[in-house]
């Protein structure tokens, strides 16, 4: 199964939950068993899904790796994270033919938002 694994801190899974669910509206689905039930989370975006870990001192915030959602409609996901409260970061090395701009989730992990133009 496709998945991209991306972890925050304890203190921070609520809040990373209520951000994939509700803000970013992403399905949550069951986790298998033999899994960390208790911690965490699986969304299914498409064929590919979005493991959610959680791990003590992780320190995303300084790094620049990412996940990078493709998306039909940039300025109105811009508008609708802007509303909701998240922080948008303009992207610092523009690429012709894509409009894209960034965001971090409450765990620090960097999110590439891109919508292809051309």
């Amino acid at each position: 199964m496709g998945h991209v694994n991306v972890t925050v801190p304890n203190a921070q899974e609520a809040a990373a939950k209520h951000f994939y669910a509700d803000i970013l509206g992403l399905e949550q689905v069951p986790k298998p068993e033999g899994t960390r039930q208790n911690s965490g989370a699986w969304y299914q975006l498409g064929a590919i899904q979005l493991h959610l870990s959680v791990e003590d001192d992780v320190k995303n915030e300084a790094s620049d790796r990412h996940v990078c959602y493709q998306i039909e409609d940039a300025d109105a996901a811009e508008s609708d994270l802007r509303n909701s409260g998240v922080q948008i970061i303009p992207d610092p090395r523009p690429v012709a033919g894509v409009r894209r701009f960034y965001i971090r989730d409450p765990g620090g992990n960097l999110i590439e938002l891109a919508q292809v133009t051309g």
